[in-house]
């Protein structure tokens, strides 16, 4: 749709802090991603890590065990945990 040049990384550093996915956007971080099957837990500290190290503007935990929320994920400015059905239909 020419609304940018994307790229999409994963991160891993030697002390084994991983997240699944970085998406870059314009050679920017943009946004963090780490998948779950589940919500319990709590948000993964490499999210909060990784957010302040690379700059991204936001970070999703996404949890497939959660019901639809009818709210846009991409104004917090926090990690935050998703529902991965939330979280999908605001890619589009």
């Amino acid at each position: 749709m020419g609304l940018g040049s994307f790229g999409l990384h994963y991160l891993r550093d030697k002390a084994k802090r991983e997240v699944d996915f970085l998406v870059v956007r314009d050679g920017n971080p943009w946004f963090l991603v780490e998948v779950k099957s589940t919500a319990r837990g709590g948000v993964t500290p490499a999210l909060s890590y990784y957010m302040h190290q690379t700059g991204a503007e936001n970070a999703f935990q996404v949890a497939f065990d959660l019901d639809y929320v009818d709210r846009d994920c991409f104004e917090a400015r926090r990690p935050l945990i998703v529902p991965a059905s939330t979280f999908l239909s605001q890619l589009v």
